[in-house]
């Protein structure tokens, strides 16, 4: 169930609602520090019931995530009416070795923007799932603001 920060007048999401608004993006990015540098990429990626996946070749992105903590955003905006909405997910970035289950996932619903073979399948299994949305402009914020 969602609620209206009375502070900042905005939607706290629930896990559900997270989900379904994940589940309506195909980019997103990933978040993962090398060398206690802070690092983030753009990723196409999809939903396999509640995790997050995405393939990509091996370079920086890989070794940042695999097998490490990181995070994972999605947002999506109407700048129309100055409205919109964010998803933030953490986890490790588990890759996916077994050769049928990376064929089921080649099943999924996944497009890339660049050319390559993206042959490394990873996966993060939310530990934590958090959103936020913007009410459109000159929506009421909240009781007495």
């Amino acid at each position: 169930m969602s609620e209206i920060d009375g502070r900042t007048g905005l939607e706290t999401l629930d896990w559900d609602e997270c989900l379904a608004l994940l589940s309506q993006c195909s980019l997103g990015r990933l978040a993962v520090v090398i060398e206690d540098q802070p690092l983030i990429f753009p990723v196409n990626f999809a939903l396999d019931a509640n995790a997050i996946v995405f393939r990509n070749d091996l370079g920086t992105k890989v070794y940042g995530a695999r097998n490490r903590r990181v995070a994972f955003e999605c947002d999506g905006t109407d700048t129309l009416y100055h409205s919109g909405w964010s998803v933030l997910a953490t986890g490790e970035a588990v890759q996916v070795r077994d050769p049928a289950e990376r064929d089921r996932l080649g099943r999924l619903p996944l497009g890339t923007w660049s050319p390559g073979p993206k042959a490394i399948w990873l996966r993060i299994q939310p530990n934590t799932l958090t959103g936020r949305r913007i009410p459109p402009h000159g929506y009421p914020r909240s009781e007495g603001s």
